[in-house]
């Protein structure tokens, strides 16, 4: 089976609902990316090519079992970040659980209850 593909709006990619795994807030990442070249350079290119094509690789979503309220972008932070800038309404994704014994890829339905929606 192949990974479901779902929509959701731009809007979700906040500190409260779907958070950056990497960094601790969104603000964070931004503000890496703006003082690194190469980062800034990605983030640049992303824009130009979101604008042209859309968004043609989703972004990745993680939901801890352990704390099934909190969802992280997993995979895209450079995208989320290029998607707000641009003010593009919503974005492509795929998910999957994070589990003790491993995370595959969900062939199903996101739950949005873990964003409160």
């Amino acid at each position: 089976m192949k990974p479901w593909v779902g929509r959701m709006p731009t809007s979700c990619l906040t500190d409260r609902q779907i958070r950056p795994t990497e960094y601790t807030r969104w603000a964070d990442a931004r503000e890496r990316f703006a003082r690194r070249p190469k980062d800034k350079k990605i983030l640049d290119d992303l824009k130009a090519s979101i604008s042209r094509n859309g968004l043609t690789v989703p972004i990745i979503l993680g939901i801890s079992d352990r704390y099934p309220d909190d969802v992280y972008v997993c995979d895209g932070h450079h995208r989320a970040i290029a998607l707000i800038d641009l003010g593009i309404s919503e974005f492509a994704f795929q998910w999957y659980w994070i589990r003790s014994f491993g995370v595959h890829m969900e062939c199903g339905p996101f739950p949005h209850q873990a964003l409160g929606l």
